[in-house]
């Protein structure tokens, strides 16, 4: 294994060396503009440019759906709407998907993303429990994926070399929406706690949880579900369970207790 740094350009001057593909997953999180430049644009921009002179036809990068800013978005299909990111990461991040298409990789966008590793996702929906009701009942639907599904989805396009989809961008989420109502109640299941019963207004919401960022409220009060069946089918690959299915029936999922 070879370790290098997005942040330092030495580090990955040659690392694309003997290398068939690549697949870019790693991401600076956080609220810090200059770091999200340097990681996320500089770096990506830099590792871009060490794979093409490697010579790697092969080249796939993992960015967010966040990138199309604030909602509503109800269906959108993969170019339908123009990218608005409204923070540091994701303006970082379409910045670097340009750099990966300009070089005829392939950008993903999933929105949601569940399971190990996650310190967003699941934390913030479970914070949601505390709450005596749901915005609007929970009926805001978004896009989920667990990492299982979108690694496998991940792999299967990047190593299918004679139909590799040179520049292309696709939703990466289940292909099922699944309602605020749906995950809660089953993560309220998995925690062996009370589902939220009764419906709530925004204002309402953000005064039981004050310290819940605004994402996050945003995301349960407002549509933010992508149409993503055309990554299924070009990867030729099928979805697991729905999301709502998949953290219900799990036994071993990692979630902090309310």
């Amino acid at each position: 294994m070879v370790s290098a740094d997005l942040a330092d350009p030495r580090t990955i001057a040659g690392i694309c060396d003997d290398v068939d593909l690549v697949i870019h997953a790693a991401s600076y999180i956080g609220p810090d503009p200059r770091r999200c430049a340097l990681v996320n644009e500089e770096g990506t921009a830099n590792l871009v440019r060490t794979a093409v002179q490697a010579g790697i036809g092969r080249l796939l990068y993992v960015s967010t759906a966040a990138v199309y800013g604030t909602g509503p978005h109800r269906g959108a299909v993969e170019g339908a709407l123009t990218p608005s990111p409204s923070s540091p990461t994701s303006t970082s991040r379409l910045a670097a998907e340009q750099s990966v298409r300009s070089a005829g990789g392939v950008v993903l966008r999933p929105h949601l993303v569940y399971g190990a590793g996650d310190r967003w996702v699941l934390p913030s929906l479970v914070a949601l429990l505390k709450a005596p009701g749901l915005i609007d009942g929970g009926t805001a639907k978004m896009s989920m994926i667990s990492v299982r599904d979108l690694a496998r989805v991940a792999l299967a396009l990047a190593l299918d070399r004679p139909k590799f989809p040179h520049g292309a961008m696709y939703h990466a989420n289940h292909p099922r929406p699944v309602s605020l109502r749906e995950v809660i109640e089953a993560l309220a299941t998995c925690l062996g706690v009370s589902a939220p019963g009764t419906n709530l207004s925004r204002a309402a919401a953000s005064a039981a949880l004050p310290h819940l960022p605004a994402r996050v409220l945003d995301l349960a009060a407002t549509d933010h579900w992508y149409d993503s069946t055309r990554i299924w089918r070009d990867a030729g690959c099928q979805a697991g369970r729905p999301p709502h299915q998949d953290l219900h029936d799990a036994t071993n999922c990692c979630l902090p207790r309310c």
